[in-house]
């Protein structure tokens, strides 16, 4: 039987948004939220080639120096793949089997649909609530997040609006609705290793320089080094080793050079810097000749056990009765950008099983419960 989230859910799987395509789904979503009040700001970022549309919308209740409670989340979605891989169009909503199959079901438009017709209701529920309520909706989450909620961040810094919590919908169920919840996320330092030798025959190699022989003993020293212990919330950071190629694909050739990918993920027991510094440590060490560019994808954020965890817990123990996990493993999200100007920021949404495979899919019978998790969050905060 169908409920308003799930209808919403339908459509916003049928707008084809594929990143950093919004599709319609914005247009959507503030056709649902402009009779309730809410105010939009339309940001629109990036080259012609990779347009970017974002959406702030605000709704300010009876008390504007409340809390204000932001909603977070992306409308595209990554590119299907193999169409013919995909048992149903995957901008066709398909029911099989009690799921809901389509691109985005899980990533993130069941979370958008949940959120707004939460507020939807909530507001009914309480017209005169306290506080404000926002969302924070973007089209450049899946591509390179440089023209997406990183400039409505800065947009929001200049206005000197700083919502105090924050609920991002990205799908961190594991097992079933609201087992875990993220309060943080590592953050992401990737660099790109050039070791430079001399290309030379394979039989006279006294007439040249191995970049791989001498790059080995540095990267087998990395690999096992111990960055940090991580703390309370954060596991260990991570180096790992994604790519690496040298040669010219002749078996009697020597290499010039020696490229490799790397990346950290990193806790708040490390800092950018630091990490910068002991890697450079070590190449310097092993008297390489080497050029190295870093990236850096994202700092690590933590929200602590406070007020808005305490809200999040509470509602999904309330409808579902369990006692949700704080967590910060995984990969990076926007709410690397909110905690800039959020000293709350909570992810929370469905089940993460499917999510950028081939017929991704919703459980039906979560859809309404997270729902009802959300407009359990507002009336926790706003009511």
């Amino acid at each position: 039987m169908s409920t308003p989230a799930l209808y919403l859910t339908e459509q916003l799987i049928a707008c084809r948004s594929v990143t950093p395509d919004d599709g319609g789904c914005q247009d959507l979503l503030r056709a649902r939220l402009a009779p309730l009040g809410f105010e939009f700001e339309r940001i629109v970022s990036g080259p012609a080639e990779f347009r970017v549309t974002n959406l702030w919308a605000l709704r300010r209740g009876r008390d504007p120096q409340a809390p204000l409670l932001a909603f977070a989340g992306h409308t595209d979605v990554v590119p299907t793949g193999p169409l013919e891989q995909w048992r149903s169009d995957p901008f066709v909503p398909t029911y099989r089997d009690g799921r809901l199959y389509g691109r985005g079901a899980a990533d993130m438009k069941t979370s958008l649909a949940a959120m707004v017709v939460a507020v939807e209701e909530f507001v009914a529920a309480q017209p005169a609530h306290r506080g404000s309520i926002a969302f924070l909706l973007t089209s450049d989450e899946e591509g390179p997040a440089n023209d997406g909620t990183v400039k409505v961040v800065d947009w929001l810094a200049e206005q000197g609006l700083r919502p105090d919590a924050c609920i991002v919908g990205e799908p961190t169920s594991v097992e079933r609705l609201g087992d875990m919840i993220k309060n943080g996320r590592r953050g992401s330092l990737s660099g790109r290793l050039q070791v430079r030798g001399v290309q030379g025959h394979i039989a006279y190699p006294q007439l040249a320089k191995n970049p791989i022989h001498r790059a080995a003993p540095a990267l087998a020293e990395l690999a096992a080094a111990e960055w940090d212990r991580g703390n309370a919330y954060f596991p260990p950071t991570s180096f790992q080793i994604s790519n690496i190629h040298g040669g010219t694909g002749a078996t009697n050739v020597i290499p010039g050079e020696l490229v490799v990918d790397f990346n950290f993920r990193f806790s708040t027991g490390s800092t950018p810097e630091s990490l910068r510094t002991r890697v450079h440590a070590v190449l310097d060490r092993h008297g390489l000749d080497y050029a190295l560019a870093w990236t850096l994808g994202g700092e690590p954020f933590l929200t602590p056990v406070g007020p808005l965890s305490e809200a999040v817990v509470a509602a999904i123990r309330a409808e579902t009765g369990l006692a949700a996990e704080l967590s910060t493993t995984g990969g990076t999200s926007d709410g690397r950008f909110i905690a800039r100007i959020c000293p709350q920021v909570i992810e929370l949404g469905p089940v993460n099983a499917s999510i950028h495979k081939i017929d991704e899919w919703v459980e039906v019978a979560s859809i309404e419960p997270l729902k009802n998790i959300y407009r359990g969050i507002l009336e926790r905060m706003l009511a």
